[in-house]
């Protein structure tokens, strides 16, 4: 059963649209009705497993909600855990039958894209992802590494036991979704800066001041990137990521109308 409470009441002044700017990943809009549940959920970190029940139970609650329904992803999909590999190939496929599915992207995500570019810079990509990603498709970076292979033969091995549509997927993945008042992010938005000029690196990176001031706008904030072993409740914030990679706690937020609540 949800835990609800009613945090959407405060926040009476409406946004407006978001315009794209060139070079930037894209950020989306909905209206406050067009969904009539969304199942949001933070990163994933490779735990396919518990990436599969939840849509499972997201599935139940949802077939009990006539209309339009979104699961919503914020980001980190790969990396910790030890299936990257299947969850990005979950994530390629359709989502269940009367459900749409949007997955933002992360900071990991980001960056592995960035190394399947340019694998020329596989020791400063493992110094902050960790060899777990690239196990997950069959490469043993660490033997690699001590057997002095050589840039060229990891660059070929990368872009060979990757698949190019993974890459692709997350080329593709915007950046914001709006939904009324609401703001989905993965790691939040700088303090008092308008929504149409805050910087992709902030919304992938940002901790603090966001943490402790929140968002400083007319918007819930709703983001992961910083783990808790329970949600986060700060300054119209809410906090989802909690590390299911560690806990094996993937934590889902739902909302229904203007009733917010975790499932």
């Amino acid at each position: 059963m949800d835990s609800m409470f009613n945090y959407l009441g405060p926040l009476r002044q409406q946004i407006p649209m978001l315009a794209g700017n060139r070079g930037r990943r894209g950020r989306l809009t909905f209206a406050e009705g067009d969904f009539a549940a969304v199942y949001a959920m933070s990163d994933i970190h490779g735990c396919y497993n518990e990436l599969v029940e939840v849509h499972r139970r997201i599935e139940e609650d949802g077939a009990r909600i006539p209309g339009p329904k979104l699961i919503l992803l914020l980001g980190d999909y790969v990396d910790r855990g030890p299936d990257s590999s299947a969850v990005l190939e979950f994530l390629c496929k359709a989502p269940p039958a009367g459900f749409q599915r949007i997955a933002l992207c992360g900071n990991h995500d980001a960056e592995l894209v960035k190394l399947y570019r340019k694998p020329a810079r596989i020791l400063e990509w493992l110094g902050f992802a960790g060899s777990e990603t690239l196990n997950s498709y069959g490469i043993d970076i660490e033997h690699l590494l001590q057997s002095a292979a050589g840039n060229e033969t990891i660059a070929r091995l990368i872009r060979n036991m990757i698949p190019e549509r993974h890459i692709q997927f997350l080329e593709s993945l915007p950046i914001m979704l709006r939904m009324g008042r609401v703001v989905f992010v993965h790691a939040g938005v700088k303090p008092g800066i308008d929504l149409d000029k805050q910087k992709d690196n902030d919304l992938m990176w940002i901790r603090q001041p966001f943490l402790e001031e929140g968002p400083q706008l007319p918007v819930l904030v709703i983001h992961g990137h910083t783990p808790a072993r329970v949600p986060t409740f700060g300054p119209q914030r809410i906090g989802i990521d909690t590390a299911v990679s560690a806990t094996g706690r993937l934590t889902v937020l739902t909302i229904k109308g203007t009733r917010v609540g975790i499932l």
